[in-house]
């Protein structure tokens, strides 16, 4: 009688054990960081290009240590860390892409597309790469380098040039402090971006 019972108490405690070791999913932050870009186009206003004359505004590409929501922090030469507490709602690169044509749309007189209205009116394309979008430690600054590519209409020319933005924190290597220092050094490579585009 006491084997019976010793085996179901057994194994319900082992159960319990074992509940306790397990995390479904690890904690979510208290909040979620976003891009809000400074300058948009105005509502209601309509704007008519031909073919040729449209511009795709492309997620640019981005290195591993980029391809989370985390906000990277270069430690040194070979050292990357994470904002602790610190995550976007998703990836740089497309929160980037996003604040870019938003951007370009407000301050220059192009009609903007996204990658997926792209077939509908082939014009020129902008791509690059995003190698930079976080904080570097050392000078406790909020970094963002973006290596522009424009392709001209059927891609009969290629043109690059490099943006960066710095940012200081003003305090310590916090979500929030992060976060909006980000928001300002993208926003300052956005309007670079557009003015280099020109009207």
């Amino acid at each position: 009688m006491t084997r019976r019972l010793r085996m179901p108490l057994l194994l319900a405690l082992g159960a319990v054990s074992l509940s306790a070791c397990v995390s479904f999913g690890a904690k979510p932050p208290p909040f979620l960081l976003t891009l809000d870009a400074d300058a948009a186009p105005a509502a209601g206003a309509a704007r008519t290009a031909a073919d040729a004359a449209t511009l795709t505004i492309l997620i640019p590409t981005a290195p591993q240590k980029l391809r989370t929501v985390r906000i990277p922090v270069q430690q040194g030469a070979g050292s990357v860390a994470y904002v602790k507490d610190a995550q976007w709602v998703e990836a740089p690169s497309r929160l980037f892409q996003r604040l870019l044509s938003e951007t370009v749309s407000a301050r220059t007189s192009r009609v903007v597309l996204d990658e997926g209205q792209y077939l509908t009116a082939p014009g020129e394309q902008l791509a690059g790469q995003l190698m930079e979008f976080g904080v570097d430690e050392q000078t406790n600054e909020a970094v963002v380098v973006y290596q522009a590519m424009l392709v001209s209409t059927a891609g009969k020319s290629v043109t690059q040039r490099r943006f960066e933005a710095r940012e200081a924190l003003g305090g310590k290597v916090e979500a929030k402090a992060a976060g909006a220092a980000l928001t300002r050094a993208a926003n300052k490579v956005a309007t670079d971006v557009a003015g280099w585009l020109g009207s």
